[in-house]
């Protein structure tokens, strides 16, 4: 797990920092998230689990006889900041490249200063298809988008009958991705939105939207958002007596998600955009679980399975790019990346498509806290 190091100022804000993989590292990675603030219960998570890997490489070597650190600030999921600890990350720390951001109009914010300097951004932690399509020159996807998770998430109720769907989203790029995604798999299964509701991202408040959505009687609500604001919404939603079933995204697959959640937590579906972390039968999250147990890690998460992937993906072009990795050389190994087996999963990349994974599914929490499948 990340080792803290003690906060420092940096420009004019105090910022967090965090820096794991090793005091010694040759090979400087930087990474701007929200380790405090609304989604810090998964971001802690999807840390842990790159951490598990790069710590992994690093106990045997590192790449190349060369140690992987990242440097992680904290942007308090504020967009703002994002846009500030990338200039840090990139004008001041030097980095060769950045690693899993997380949330859309953050890692929108900061594409400028990418293609300005030149820096590859290995596994944004979002989903947008502004990521995605028209292809990024710098951003190199490693999960599939949110519309794909919305659309497989309407299909699978409409099979089950489930007509009544209302969604409530937040109001910023992020939201309105999700939405768009919504539109598309009503449009397939030829029903429409019961009602859609949207919230504020920095203030959000259910106090109007939940009884608005209970007296359409829906049978079920899909809620794009993220961390502490989504809680907030499906604790709003059940008591003001909707008791349809309740929808989010993969951006909510963690353990902290879960236990903030509470008694509400049981029967809420969750996209998903990786195989399941208890699959032993796949062998990337086979590999996960055996380097967590080496590291007295007893369980995973989805966050975590997902940092471990992104982070195996960074270290393949890390090795790609030489004795001398810098931000020209990594870029390039990672469009070199051509049917690359992650450990069951295939991963892709070219000029023409950085999406590399397109893996979806559901899961539902269960009456013990973990996602079942």
């Amino acid at each position: 797990m990340p080792t803290l190091i003690p906060a420092r100022s940096l420009a004019a804000a105090a910022l967090a920092l965090l820096a794991w993989g090793g005091a010694q590292a040759q090979i400087l990675i930087g990474q701007t998230v929200g380790i405090t603030g609304s989604a810090a219960a998964t971001v802690k998570e999807s840390m842990g689990g790159a951490a598990l890997y790069i710590d992994h490489v690093n106990a045997k070597g590192g790449v190349g006889g060369q140690k992987i650190e990242v440097v992680s600030l904290d942007d308090k999921f504020d967009p703002k900041l994002t846009l500030e600890n990338t200039r840090t990350l990139i004008e001041q720390k030097g980095v060769i490249g950045l690693f899993m951001t997380r949330g859309t109009p953050h890692t929108q914010g900061i594409m400028s200063l990418l293609e300005q300097h030149g820096v590859p951004l290995v596994g944004p932690s979002t989903g947008a298809m502004v990521l995605h399509e028209p292809v990024h020159k710098y951003v190199f996807n490693v999960r599939a988008t949110y519309q794909r998770e919305v659309e497989k998430a309407i299909s699978h109720l409409h099979t089950l009958g489930v007509q009544r769907i209302g969604v409530v989203h937040v109001d910023d790029t992020f939201g309105a991705d999700g939405l768009a995604g919504a539109q598309s798999g009503f449009k397939a299964n030829g029903i429409a939105a019961l009602f859609i509701e949207k919230f504020d991202r920095a203030k959000p408040d259910f106090s109007a939207i939940a009884p608005r959505a209970a007296q359409a009687e829906p049978q079920a609500v899909v809620i794009i958002g993220t961390g502490a604001a989504v809680v907030e919404g499906i604790k709003a939603l059940r008591a003001a007596g909707v008791g349809g079933q309740i929808v989010t995204l993969s951006n909510n697959a963690s353990g902290g998600f879960v236990k903030a959640l509470g008694e509400h937590a049981r029967g809420v579906v969750v996209t998903q955009v990786y195989p399941s972390e208890r699959s032993v039968n796949t062998p990337v999250i086979k590999e996960a679980m055996e380097i967590a147990r080496a590291q007295g890690t007893s369980d995973l998460t989805p966050a975590m399975v997902e940092g471990f992937v992104s982070a195996k993906v960074l270290v393949e072009a890390l090795r790609r790019a030489g004795p001398k990795p810098d931000r020209a050389r990594l870029h390039a190994a990672l469009e070199s990346l051509k049917k690359l087996d992650l450990g069951g999963l295939e991963l892709s990349y070219s000029a023409t498509d950085h999406t590399g994974l397109d893996f979806a599914d559901l899961s539902i929490i269960g009456s013990d806290g973990r996602f079942k499948r």
